[in-house]
């Protein structure tokens, strides 16, 4: 199955099964490519967050006038936070940030319960990281990307290079066949 990207300077198409790392200085500028990627050609897709809470997710995609009918959320920060959440069939949360076993589990069920066109944004592998150590986020990405490719589904991951060593963003970058690199001044550098 082939995917539109709709992003800057990306292949028109990327096939299922690609991971696209956003590289990032910062938060501020990535929700456009996140929401340019979520827009095209999905029948469903699903946002992983770590960094915002399902309620700012939402104000997120209607903002950038996101078809939220195709959307689930998973939230991880609500339950640790100590947040009011609403359970629906569409919003979904697990205890911690670092609850890579249920972040993956949730994942791979999405992927498994629904049919077409599916995506993910995983908003942010550099959260997740913070909370969990870079070890166990290294490996996290390397599950969810072995799904994207068994389900034939396609996936943007945020990482913010700052908080992170070279080597670190290195090790990223070597698990993504498709790099988005996003400066400062909101250009946008890619690698296909």
């Amino acid at each position: 199955m082939e995917y539109s990207l709709e992003i800057d300077g990306t292949p028109e198409t990327v096939p299922g099964g690609t991971g696209v790392l956003l590289l990032h200085p910062s938060t501020g500028e990535t929700d456009r490519i996140d929401t340019d990627f979520l827009k095209a050609d999905t029948d469903n897709f699903l946002v992983v967050s770590t960094r915002t809470t399902a309620r700012e997710v939402r104000q997120k995609l209607e903002h950038y006038d996101v078809d939220e009918d195709c959307a689930e959320i998973l939230d991880t920060l609500s339950i640790e936070r100590g947040y009011s959440r609403r359970q629906s069939d569409t919003v979904h949360y697990v205890a911690a940030p670092d609850d890579v076993d249920g972040i993956v589990e949730h994942i791979d069920g999405f992927l498994d319960s629904h049919d077409g066109k599916l995506r993910l944004s995983f908003d942010s592998v550099t959260e997740l990281a913070y909370y969990a150590g870079d070890e166990e986020a290294i490996e996290a990405v390397e599950r969810i990307l072995e799904l994207l490719e068994e389900y034939d589904a396609v996936g943007l991951f945020h990482v913010s290079e700052e908080p992170h060593s070279e080597d670190v963003v290195d090790r990223f970058r070597e698990l993504f066949n498709g790099i988005v690199d996003l400066d400062e001044d909101g250009s946008i550098d890619t690698e296909f």
